[in-house]
């Protein structure tokens, strides 16, 4: 352990010379935060409706989630009208918006949530198409969620893990170019890669000296403790870099152990601590909900495909009291 210590930090040396959470009864404000609410989400459009037309207890339940910000996941081959659209409405709130890039070539090995770009060129080109959308807007991004992670799990194939490694980091210098962007790569969550010290060294293979910080429990369940002092650690290792927590659904925790494919759209969870940047804590910059409460995983316990609103969940996370 004392040699893999003093290995990160030599690599570090050569890279780098809350509001109280709100009960489910209990509908949570906007917390202090500085981000745009995006009014046209798939849960505030849910909730008009059922405001329209009933049921309109559910309406005020899925309220909880809509008069919340989330991120505009950017996933298609032009991100430009995306952007476009979250950037012109934020800066006429005088608002930060939040931006998930999700195109990293052989996403997700393949499985669930499989695409991204053709080639290491054509994300490249992307990554400048997304960063000039920005332009000087207030922006807060979070990079390519599960990209490092996959590179430790051994499911990215070696041949395309040394390519990945260079992308991530022309993407965070790219990104950095925007006068008013904020970078957090993504570093998984403590049920993934327990051991901080084997990721680091990617982080700072991946650009992570240069962003901003990195990203926690992107699309997954793991309690603010855990995440906090695993994140903590990994601010040591980086030298005191910041981070931002995905708290989205974190509110009960994981499931219970020997819960089948636990990380897919498991029951009894609960929204966590609304989003906010009085975080009470000098490393973390802010929670937020990165991943979209109601979202689906993938086509598992009755949800639909991967990433399509399923309203039936959103519910049942605004609803379950947390503990």
């Amino acid at each position: 352990m004392l040699r893999r210590t003093l290995t990160v930090a030599l690599l570090l040396s050569a890279l780098l010379t809350a509001a109280a959470p709100a009960t489910a009864q209990d509908p949570p404000g906007p917390g202090p935060h500085p981000f745009w609410v995006d009014p046209d989400s798939d849960a505030a459009r849910q909730a008009a409706l059922w405001e329209r037309q009933g049921p309109t207890e559910d309406a005020r339940t899925m309220r909880r989630i809509a008069d919340q910000p989330t991120p505009v996941w950017l996933a298609d081959a032009d991100p430009t009208f995306g952007i476009e659209r979250a950037v012109r409405a934020a800066a006429a709130a005088d608002r930060t918006v939040l931006l998930v890039a999700y195109r990293i070539p052989h996403r997700d090995c393949g499985q669930y949530s499989a695409g991204g770009a053709e080639s290491g060129p054509a994300y490249l080109r992307w990554i400048d198409r997304f960063a000039r959308t920005v332009g000087d807007a207030k922006a807060l991004v979070v990079l390519e969620p599960d990209a490092v992670p996959h590179l430790l799990d051994g499911c990215t194939p070696a041949r395309h893990q040394e390519e990945r490694y260079e992308l991530l980091a022309r993407a965070v210098d790219r990104l950095k170019r925007q006068p008013r962007t904020k970078v957090y790569l993504d570093a998984g969550h403590p049920a993934w890669v327990p051991e901080p010290w084997r990721m680091v060294p990617a982080l700072m293979r991946s650009g992570v000296a240069r962003a901003d910080g990195f990203a926690l429990n992107v699309s997954n369940f793991r309690a603010d403790d855990e995440v906090i002092a695993y994140g903590d650690r990994f601010s040591e290792l980086l030298g005191g870099k910041h981070y931002v927590v995905d708290t989205s659904r974190n509110g009960s925790g994981p499931p219970p152990a020997g819960t089948s494919e636990p990380w897919c759209n498991p029951p009894g969870r609960t929204l966590g601590r609304v989003p906010t940047t009085d975080t009470g804590h000098p490393r973390i910059d802010a929670f937020l909900w990165i991943k979209h409460p109601g979202d689906s995983d993938r086509a598992c316990r009755g949800a639909p495909e991967a990433g399509e609103w399923w309203p039936q969940a959103a519910l049942a996370l605004a609803r379950t009291p947390r503990p």
